[in-house]
């Protein structure tokens, strides 16, 4: 079986040997600190042994939970935020038809999410285009008290019941949560959901191999045996006795942050397959979260190609050169269209007939990746064989395993989130929540003023 490939050649070709052997001690400290617990946050590296630990027995259960759902629903709407659905959306948008919710799916029930979001009108357009349909509820939150997924959950809850009773809504929903405490947990054995627990020592953003990623996705009715069988692969790939010049992510890691130190402070993730849009929104949450703290960190961003040539492709190709760019690249696509002949050649696109519209795309991808090259932007390149759920697997395992060590290499902890909890404070207050009575007064004189 093939896999993925990382080329970042013509940087490290850059780089003197001093500055490379530098690296490379570097890279394989941080590696052998990530697999002996010896790193910050290592309370969180269940996410690190999951491919390989993962057992028939728990895709079985989860396998047979969304096959329950999937005969029972015509929609099953994904309740999370942040790692609790961004995970499960870039696989199923990776995967599936580009108009899936046009099609009648052979049985698949349509995905979609809320409490992703705290839009009024969000919520009101969902509920009024679930009016009459069978709809199902995967409900997802470590503590379930996290205000956007509860106040949704709550509003679908109440309809669910409403449409088919209480009896039959729980069977349903179903939740994943603590597998002890926490609001989410509390209601879930009051109410006698089914439900599949969030591993402790998995974060949100790291958790798109436990049942967070893997119920959703099999509900889609994609194969999550073979997404996980891509993740083992890769982790067997970026193994802990793996060195620097055969272990990609020890590699662009190092390229990473060796851009970084010679002052460029964002990475840009381009792509020229829309598929790949959710997977770039994963990654910005995985490294942003992961890097953003303790004043550091890469700023994660993102482009669709070639969309956004002809929107951000002026600022990238000549702009301020503090950027560099990682291209995902798609070999073969599943389908095939030709370019027709036009007898007039109005459009004067003749020379290019008889092509399949991939191979005008590879070559606005080589091109723009040349021309983003020449105007002074570092190139890094993946690429992936074909968009499956195995090589989608290794792509997502290859990239949490190098955000780890990248966190490393940058002296925080990459598996909290401090800084996300500031905002929560202020709404909370402004809310007047119990318990926020001090905070709330504090900002009521700052508004004021």
């Amino acid at each position: 079986m093939k896999s993925i490939s990382f080329n970042a050649a013509e940087i490290m070709q850059s780089m003197s040997e001093e500055e490379i052997a530098a690296w490379r001690k570097i890279t394989e400290e941080a590696l052998e600190n990530l697999h002996l617990s010896k790193g910050k946050g290592s309370e969180w590296l269940g996410w690190l042994r999951l491919p390989t630990t993962t057992t028939e027995g728990d895709l079985d259960e989860i396998e047979h939970a969304a096959a329950v759902l999937r005969e029972q629903c015509k929609v099953i709407v994904v309740v999370g935020i942040g790692g609790s659905y961004l995970g499960a959306k870039a696989v199923i948008d990776g995967i599936n038809h580009h108009f899936d919710n046009l099609l009648n799916r052979n049985g698949n029930p349509l995905i979609l999410y809320a409490g992703n979001n705290l839009s009024e009108d969000y919520l009101a357009d969902l509920t009024e285009i679930l009016q009459g349909i069978s709809f199902g509820i995967i409900s997802i939150s470590k503590s379930g008290t996290t205000t956007e997924p509860a106040v949704s959950f709550r509003i679908l809850k109440k309809m669910l019941e409403a449409s088919i009773g209480v009896t039959q809504a729980r069977e349903r929903i179903i939740t994943i949560t603590d597998a002890r405490n926490g609001a989410l947990r509390t209601m879930t054995e009051r109410e006698g959901y089914r439900s599949f627990a969030i591993p402790g020592n998995v974060g949100g953003r790291f958790s798109v191999f436990t049942p967070v990623g893997l119920l959703p996705i099999a509900a889609a009715g994609i194969n999550i045996r073979e997404l996980m069988s891509g993740a083992k692969s890769m982790a067997l790939r970026l193994g802990k006795t793996v060195g620097f010049e055969d272990n990609i992510a020890l590699q662009y890691a190092a390229v990473r942050n060796h851009l970084y130190r010679s002052g460029k402070k964002t990475e840009i993730l381009a792509n020229f397959e829309p598929r790949l849009h959710y997977i770039a929104e994963w990654w910005k949450q995985l490294y942003g979260e992961s890097e953003g703290k303790d004043g550091k960190g890469i700023f994660p961003a993102s482009v669709d190609l070639t969309t956004d040539l002809h929107s951000m492709g002026q600022w990238i190709q000549q702009g301020e050169r503090s950027i560099f760019e990682t291209v995902i690249s798609i070999e073969r696509p599943a389908k095939r269209v030709l370019i027709p002949k036009d007898k007039n050649d109005l459009d004067g696109m003749n020379f290019i007939a008889g092509k399949r519209i991939s191979d005008v795309n590879r070559m606005a991808e080589l091109g723009t990746r040349l021309a983003h090259v020449d105007g002074g932007v570092p190139v890094i390149n993946i690429s992936l064989p074909a968009l499956t759920p195995y090589y989608i697997g290794q792509l997502l395992f290859f990239f949490e395993k190098a955000c780890a060590i990248s966190g490393y290499i940058l002296d925080v902890n990459p598996f909290d989130q401090p800084g996300v909890e500031a905002y929560k404070n202020n709404m909370f207050a402004l809310l007047n929540k119990p318990g926020y009575e001090t905070e709330a007064e504090i900002i009521k004189k700052r508004l004021a003023q």
